[in-house]
């Protein structure tokens, strides 16, 4: 039989052991009340990777004195939840149904939890990495208490790894290895507030020094048991939808570094580089539109540039669009422009008669295209004249930002 991983050897037995979340529960806290009352509402547990949501479960259901079955939505479907319910109703203690990555059933999945929840039959305790407000159907997030679990901070990371050194029943205290306060710090650095990440590593640092028949890890062997930090990121999930608009944001404010930083974590992270170019297109009109028109030509080759070079060499081309992108002069007149017309031709006007195409002599008798003057008959090729209907005329829609080109005069 493998050995059980440190991460779920150190698993929290208590409350007290339990590491960070403290917005969730302790003196004054709402669900610790509810537990001293014996209650435990049916909840949703919202939060990344690694930040106890599994443990959480077990000790609220411990709490209450409940028995916990845990299923996990990747690997069971409606019928394992079925037969969980049917079992919950002829027991004599309470059964919580604790359903790892539940925004992996489908809503038709879901909506089966519903009845049980509702009758009181199950406490269902769901943990979701993603928005349930997405992905959870509606009837079942109001019937369930939603809680947000936030990244651990470093040093409540830290402390993890501390504990886990020290003790020498459950951890890596019998090894008889020391880490470095370097070798913590980037362990602490490279999980990103994932305490299974963190142990991970620290587990696979020490194996490595004593199988090298060392007894203290370095910042070198951390960093080689660990190469590369944890990038915070579901294509899927709520940073994909959180690091796109810091990255918008960040252009929006004419921040190049901000915007390179957050165009590298997408990239580096997996995210579709041609997601993250119709992105820029979008932007470059919205955002900047008539004040600098070169910036929609600049996204349209970035974009083209990532269908014909593809990765890695198009990441140049987007991170060359980010930053001139950010340096222009910004201007939202064209989406103010579009959505004040948009009001206006929600009407059912019809079109002015002069500006109908008479194709038909008898469109003709019937007034189609009198009156109307033809531009190019005139000096300059201009003419003045209403081409809306009459209730709409005079009415201004695009107003000059006075940013960039939209300056009125001469420009530098």
């Amino acid at each position: 039989m493998a050995e059980v991983p440190l991460a779920a050897r150190m698993r929290p037995r208590t409350f007290d052991d339990f590491v960070g979340q403290r917005h969730l529960f302790g003196p004054g806290k709402a669900l610790t009340a509810l537990l001293e009352g014996g209650h435990l509402p049916s909840m949703i547990l919202w939060g990344p990777a690694g930040t106890g949501k599994t443990t959480l479960a077990y000790l609220l259901a411990e709490a209450v004195g409940s028995d916990l079955v845990q299923l996990s939505a990747v690997s069971s479907g409606v019928a394992d939840a079925r037969k969980v319910m049917e079992r919950a109703k002829g027991g004599m203690v309470r059964t919580v149904l604790f359903v790892d990555e539940v925004h992996r059933w489908s809503k038709s999945q879901q909506d089966v939890l519903l009845p049980a929840v509702e009758d009181g039959t199950i406490t269902l305790i769901g943990a979701t990495t993603e928005n349930p407000y997405f992905s959870l159907v509606t009837p079942l997030l109001s019937r369930t208490l939603l809680l947000r679990l936030e990244p651990l901070s470093d040093a409540e990371v830290r402390t993890l790894l501390e504990r886990a050194l020290a003790d020498e029943d459950r951890g890596l205290g019998k090894l008889g290895v020391a880490v470095e306060p370097e070798a913590l710090d980037h362990l602490v650095e490279i999980a990103g507030g994932d305490a299974r990440i963190a142990l991970t590593g620290l587990e696979a640092a020490v194996l490595a020094a004593r199988s090298a028949g060392e007894d203290t890890v370095t910042r070198d062997v951390a960093a080689d048991a660990v190469q590369k930090k944890a990038i915070v990121y579901d294509r899927q999930g709520d940073a994909h939808y959180d690091v796109i608009s810091a990255f918008i944001k960040s252009i929006r404010g004419s921040d190049p570094d901000a915007s390179l930083f957050w165009l590298a974590r997408m990239i580096e992270a997996g995210e579709d580089p041609r997601y993250i170019a119709r992105r820029m297109v979008v932007h470059a009109s919205e955002d900047i539109g008539m004040a600098d028109p070169r910036a929609l030509l600049v996204a349209v080759a970035a974009a083209q540039a990532v269908e014909y070079v593809g990765l890695p060499e198009a990441r140049l081309n987007l991170a060359e669009a980010a930053i001139y992108l950010a340096r222009a002069p910004k201007s939202n007149s064209v989406i103010q422009a579009l959505g004040r017309a948009t009001e206006d031709a929600r009407s059912a006007d019809p079109v002015p008669l002069h500006l109908k195409e008479p194709g038909h002599p008898s469109l003709r008798k019937l007034g189609y295209g009198k009156g109307y003057k033809y531009p190019h008959d005139f000096p300059g090729h201009r003419v003045e004249q209403e081409y809306r209907p009459v209730r709409f005329e005079g009415r201004r829609y695009y107003e000059p930002s006075g940013e960039g080109e939209e300056r009125e005069g001469p420009q530098p």
